[in-house]
């Protein structure tokens, strides 16, 4: 299959955010989740749980995980789940490596920059910068790997979605904390972390992915729409209309894109005509080709 330079293009884009994301992800464990001896889901979760027992390091187990269960999904669900999913899951070991290394007092241990006590303010600086991570890289098609891989597995056989299997999987992974404190205090932490990293995760991809509809009404209707059309990459659809007070025809033009491609379509008109009548309002949703799948059973 060909691949065209703009598709090769966007693809190292993607790679190249992904990377930024991991980046504060593992940034987040490093300065604020490991030195107060916060844990949350996930394989990263099961990792810290074992860092905090014995003092193997956090993203030896992550990768070792990852690495038995990336086996399995890739005989069970094919070769092409992922190469997203793989590449992040070698440069999140390197880069919890390297963030923990920049993080260190000389002596090995972890500084607690917000000082002592401070435990919960560390668990939502530290969950944020996860969740922000975390958003970025789901925006790109990336995964982190760990109860994901575990819940399309299981999804593959057993008639339970996706959504409810890796909450159990986190559930299970927090709850197990209290074997290494013997302190609810630290279950409930890692609770809370999960929530907050939920909450900013998907305000992220939704904020990404919201919608806006344009109406434009323009002389040069013909020129903005092939612009659109070609920079853009979405849809146009011409509208025949009549002006009731000027009695004079009229084409007006039906755009659907992202929010954040709102600016880039209001560049473009602007510089073909000026005197454009635009208008923007968001929509709720929009499903199809090149938007949300529709998934209504």
């Amino acid at each position: 299959m060909h691949i065209t330079r703009a598709e090769l293009k966007r693809e190292a884009k993607d790679y190249i955010i992904i990377t930024f994301g991991l980046l504060s992800y593992a940034m987040g464990w490093a300065a604020f989740l490991i030195p107060y001896q916060i844990t949350t889901g996930g394989t990263t979760g099961i990792g810290a749980i074992i860092y905090y027992a014995v003092g193997f390091p956090i993203q030896y187990s992550y990768i070792i995980i990852n690495a038995v269960l990336m086996t399995f999904a890739i005989k069970i669900l094919g070769p092409k789940f992922s190469l997203k999913t793989s590449y992040s899951i070698v440069i999140l070991t390197l880069l919890l490596d390297v963030c923990q290394r920049l993080v260190k007092n000389p002596d090995g241990t972890f500084p607690q920059i917000l000082g002592p006590g401070q435990d919960f303010m560390a668990c939502l600086l530290g969950s944020v910068m996860c969740g922000i991570g975390l958003g970025v890289v789901f925006n790109c098609n990336g995964s982190t790997g760990g109860t994901d891989i575990i819940a399309a597995i299981v999804h593959k056989y057993r008639d339970v979605t996706l959504g409810r299997m890796v909450s159990a999987c986190d559930c299970l992974i927090i709850s197990s904390c209290y074997f290494v404190f013997h302190d609810w205090r630290r279950v409930i932490f890692g609770f809370v972390t999960l929530l907050v990293i939920g909450y900013v995760l998907d305000y992220i991809v939704n904020s990404a992915r919201q919608s806006v509809q344009f109406i434009i009404f323009s002389r040069e209707y013909d020129k903005i729409a092939d612009r659109i059309t070609k920079e853009t990459h979405r849809g146009v659809t011409v509208i025949d209309g009549t002006g009731w007070y000027s009695k004079n025809h009229v084409k007006m033009l039906v755009v659907l894109a992202y929010k954040r491609q709102s600016v880039e379509i209001f560049r473009l008109i602007k510089d073909i005509d000026p005197n454009a009548f635009i208008s923007q309002s968001s929509v709720i949703g929009v499903y199809g080709e090149g938007f949300d799948r529709l998934k209504v059973k």
